[in-house]
């Protein structure tokens, strides 16, 4: 094996003062903020009904995601002690002596996050008396503006790395191991740059008056939510198959856990988009 053939990989974890990862997390969201921001704008939705949006979506990406990861990852751990309860919750590791460190939150999982913030848009919609499905697709257009940032910030953390390969483009992840692996982040990525692309030309399409059309997909019918969630966790569930999984449990399982997880987003996803032919 040439592994001269292969892209060494081993960025520094920090940006001066910035870990990288979490420079990618807001990255995305400000991106994602702009975004919708343009597109309430261009709705005629109140400004003071755009404020609170994104203190909902990030809290409920937040907490969403960490509790994800605790509770279909790691449910042994976080669940088995009071240790675990308190580390799941705050971004610390409870030391032996009784001491504690901040690590920040160490393990973050997306379905979780999708599952946060839709409860977390619902909430928002209760207080805002705003079209639910309308927020929900203008959220699926610039979601893939964070999903993109966020799995860039995992290639960077060198983290939920790939099976062993030997195709040309593989990494080495040098933190990791020696052997060259499918670069798994930069994938979806690229997948996820792709469904911004492709869902913000689509509404574009549907708001020009000289290119719209009957079939058209309009905002505030779901049909924008539906393919976001049916194109995220469609190709989620067959990358998995280049992934390494990410717990030990889950190689007794005839699918891993993000696979599992992703089925019923593809089935929600699926109705969504159907729903809009009814309407």
């Amino acid at each position: 094996m040439n592994l001269q053939l292969y892209i060494l990989w081993n960025p520094s974890l920090t940006i001066g003062p910035f870990r990288w990862y979490s420079l990618c997390w807001l990255v995305g969201l400000a991106l994602a903020y702009l975004v919708v921001k343009r597109l309430y704008k261009e709705q005629h939705i109140k400004d003071e009904l755009f404020d609170p949006l994104f203190v909902y979506c990030f809290v409920g990406i937040l907490v969403g995601a960490r509790l994800g990861h605790c509770l279909f990852y790691q449910p042994d751990y976080f669940l088995s002690s009071w240790q675990g309860v308190v580390e799941m919750v705050l971004p610390i590791h409870i030391l032996p002596d009784g001491g504690w460190k901040f690590t920040g939150f160490e393990g973050l999982a997306s379905h979780g996050g999708t599952l946060g913030l839709i409860i977390a848009l619902w909430l928002y919609v209760r207080k805002t008396r705003l079209n639910i499905w309308r927020v929900l697709d203008n959220i699926a257009i610039a979601t893939g503006t964070t999903a993109c940032f966020i799995r860039l910030g995992n290639l960077m953390n060198s983290e939920i790395i790939g099976k062993v390969t030997d195709v040309p483009w593989a990494f080495i992840f040098e933190r990791v191991d020696s052997y060259p692996r499918h670069p798994g982040q930069l994938y979806e990525a690229i997948a996820y740059a792709l469904l911004f692309v492709t869902l913000w030309a689509i509404y574009k399409k549907s708001t020009n008056s000289q290119q719209s059309s009957a079939r058209s997909p309009q905002v505030g019918t779901g049909w924008y939510f539906g393919f976001c969630l049916t194109y995220i966790f469609t190709f989620r569930f067959f990358i998995e198959y280049t992934k390494e999984v990410q717990e030990a449990f889950e190689a007794s399982l005839p699918l891993d856990m993000g696979q599992i997880l992703s089925i019923p987003f593809i089935i929600v996803g699926w109705v969504c988009m159907n729903r809009k032919q009814k309407l």
